[in-house]
């Protein structure tokens, strides 16, 4: 090898150096990945199942957003699923990130009142959510209230 690939080679690899999707992998993965990418058959089913994988939990992730929890964490997951096999998903999931951690420095250098109306935006959808799923009247319902407005709209 040339000193310039041995340098490559044992030079650690900075996040933003890192846009080939199975980069992410560690060493030994992406070693396995690239017997498994021989094959073409195994290779489409691998990437089909790393497809409906990552999108489930992405999708889980993205209903999750607003409420208390992991929400956030679960979505990048799901991309970081997908970014394993997929150029689009890495690039989206170091554009997410950016704005995400923009969004959290910008909500800490504001006022009180706007991180209470932050907060009280995220109860309100708790709280509108649980009621349209009927949890409310279930639990008003073990502590004996029957209160009509706590029924679902939809159930």
């Amino acid at each position: 090898m040339t000193e310039q690939t041995d340098a490559a080679v044992s030079r650690p690899r900075a996040a933003d150096d890192v846009d080939e999707p199975g980069s992410l992998l560690p060493d030994s993965l992406q070693r396995r990945r690239q017997k498994l990418a021989e094959k073409p058959a195994l290779d489409l089913a691998y990437r089909i199942g790393v497809g409906v994988v990552g999108t489930a939990v992405l999708i889980v992730g993205v209903v999750l957003i607003p409420y208390p929890g992991p929400g956030w964490l679960i979505v990048f997951a799901g991309l970081g699923i997908l970014a394993t096999e997929f150029s689009w998903a890495h690039r989206l999931l170091r554009f997410a990130r950016a704005k995400y951690d923009a969004f959290a420095e910008w909500l800490k250098v504001q006022h009180w009142s706007v991180q209470l109306l932050f907060g009280l935006f995220t109860f309100a959808v708790v709280v509108a959510t649980l009621w349209i799923l009927g949890a409310l009247k279930l639990a008003a319902g073990w502590v004996g209230i029957e209160w009509s407005w706590l029924a679902s709209p939809l159930f």
